[in-house]
């Protein structure tokens, strides 16, 4: 008879457990829908949400930063249990962090973590570290390139520090190996069809190119396309973020490499630590998800890993 007491109660108590969970409401903000690696960092948090039983709404702030404050005040209004952030700008986030802290409801920051130099408990971050991201892209570049010739740096929105971070890794790589010259440098604001036209302009303006390094897959398939409808079969591009285009553009030899970013790490990531926050549990603040070099020889694993 006790023995029927215990799993009575404890049979409650997972149906209490699993209904308070049911009932969670988690608010996700996003600088961009039109962001071609968001779209599969929106597709694996909705699929956890859905296995986990939390109701998870999207908001798209169109690379407005008033727009994204003003929906995060609106989650705020609703009274949801925890919302997760990806910035429109990273050094323009003060507004939400206050908003969420003062209103007592978790927060976290994904893909792009904000400038501040320390954020208050109840706030966590998960990222992928971009400064290592640009050293992997440009040591294989540099190793391919015999460590001579002449390079372009597509960048991305200016107003980001995976842009920052991504470029900046690119040079700390670059000191290494004074025989090769940054000869052109520009943002195409992540977009592929804005690395396809500057990549067009370079070539038209008479720019000689041994490699074109990017921030991210999209730039690159943009700047591959504009060499070969140019014939320009010889100049190396990097990619980076391992989208599937991006993998299907290593595995074509469109893209000579890209840097896999984690977008199932990172989105299952920030919805565990909202999850956790909510539940009063502990979480690191910063959770960091590791970068992987993608190239001809290991494609073939990353097209297995990101099959949905």
């Amino acid at each position: 008879m006790h023995i029927k007491k215990r799993l009575a109660a404890a049979a409650l108590s997972l149906i209490a457990s699993t209904s308070a969970l049911a009932e969670l409401k988690v608010g996700a903000v996003m600088a961009s829908f039109d962001d071609n690696y968001l779209t599969y960092v929106r597709e694996h948090m909705a699929a956890k949400a859905r296995a986990d039983g939390v109701q998870l709404q999207f908001e798209d702030a169109r690379n407005d930063v008033v727009k994204q404050l003003s929906q995060v005040e609106s989650f705020i209004s609703q009274k949801v249990d925890a919302i997760v952030v990806h910035p429109v700008d990273t050094a323009a986030t003060r507004s939400i962090t206050d908003a969420a802290v003062k209103a007592g409801i978790p927060l976290v920051y994904i893909n792009r973590k904000p400038d501040d130099a320390k954020l208050p408990p109840g706030v966590v971050t998960v990222t992928s570290d971009d400064i290592e991201a640009g050293r992997l892209q440009m040591q294989f570049m540099a190793d391919r390139m015999d460590g001579k010739g002449r390079i372009g740096i597509l960048l991305g929105d200016l107003a980001n520090n995976s842009t920052r971070g991504r470029t900046q890794g690119i040079k700390e790589v670059l000191a290494k190996y004074p025989g090769i010259t940054v000869v052109e440098e520009q943002t195409g604001l992540w977009l592929r069809d804005k690395g396809m036209d500057l990549t067009s302009n370079w070539l038209l303006a008479g720019q000689q190119l041994n490699a074109i390094l990017s921030n991210n897959d999209e730039m690159g398939i943009g700047a591959a396309m504009a060499l070969r409808q140019a014939g320009r079969k010889d100049v190396l591009v990097g990619g980076s973020d391992g989208t599937p285009d991006g993998i299907a553009a290593v595995k074509r030899g469109l893209l000579a490499v890209s840097v896999f970013q984690d977008a199932k790490g990172q989105a299952e990531g920030s919805l565990d630590a909202a999850l956790k926050m909510i539940a009063k549990q502990p979480v690191d603040q910063h959770l960091l998800i590791p970068y992987r070099l993608i190239t001809a020889d290991n494609v073939g694993e990353f097209q297995v890993a990101t099959k949905r």
